[in-house]
């Protein structure tokens, strides 16, 4: 992994997603943030924001997560957020909205880092983007998970395996550790 042109993208720590199925992350991802920032290299933060009408509530029948505070990062990492190079609002799965696509070519980025909320949807449709994207993904098994629960974040990275590889997935300590290839 470049250590230059790598960043962290936490997705979707928000309120609305934190649930006792995924609270258990939060202490990880703080942890997984203040490490990567210690090593100078740049964070981003995604918020989604669901909205009347959209595929979620018409297919998905899911009306949650509109406004504040379920929209608000939480409270845990609300000062990382502030200190982020972004925070991209988006009203999709992936971080790879235009304004994400937009940063990501700005900057250069070659490894994009994931973790976050929900390892099934949002982590992994922003990691297979990444790979179709010809940038190289991650994806922090141990700082990402459900508030589907367990047995949906295992189904996130079963997918991931196939989608990325399955050496793309790797654990807080070991991706603080990678040297450039």
């Amino acid at each position: 992994m470049s250590e230059t042109r790598a960043a962290l993208i936490v997705i979707d720590m928000q309120n609305g997603f934190i649930n006792d199925r995924s609270r258990h992350v939060i202490p990880k991802v703080v942890d997984l943030v203040e490490r990567w920032e210690a090593t100078g290299r740049p964070v981003v933060f995604t918020r989604y924001h669901n909205y009347p009408g959209s595929p979620f509530e018409r297919l998905i029948h899911w009306s949650a997560v509109q406004g504040p505070p379920e929209t608000e990062i939480v409270a845990e990492l609300a000062e990382h957020a502030h200190r982020a190079r972004a925070v991209i609002d988006k009203k999709t799965y992936s971080f790879f909205s235009d304004a994400g696509t937009e940063l990501a070519e700005r900057e250069g980025w070659t490894d994009l880092v994931f973790c976050g909320v929900a390892t099934e949807s949002c982590v992994l449709k922003s990691a297979a983007d990444a790979f179709e994207r010809d940038l190289t993904p991650w994806l922090v098994t141990d700082a990402s998970a459900s508030h589907g629960g367990q047995a949906a974040h295992e189904a996130g990275l079963l997918v991931a395996r196939r989608f990325i590889g399955a050496g793309q997935l790797v654990t807080a300590d070991t991706i603080l550790v990678r040297k450039p290839s």
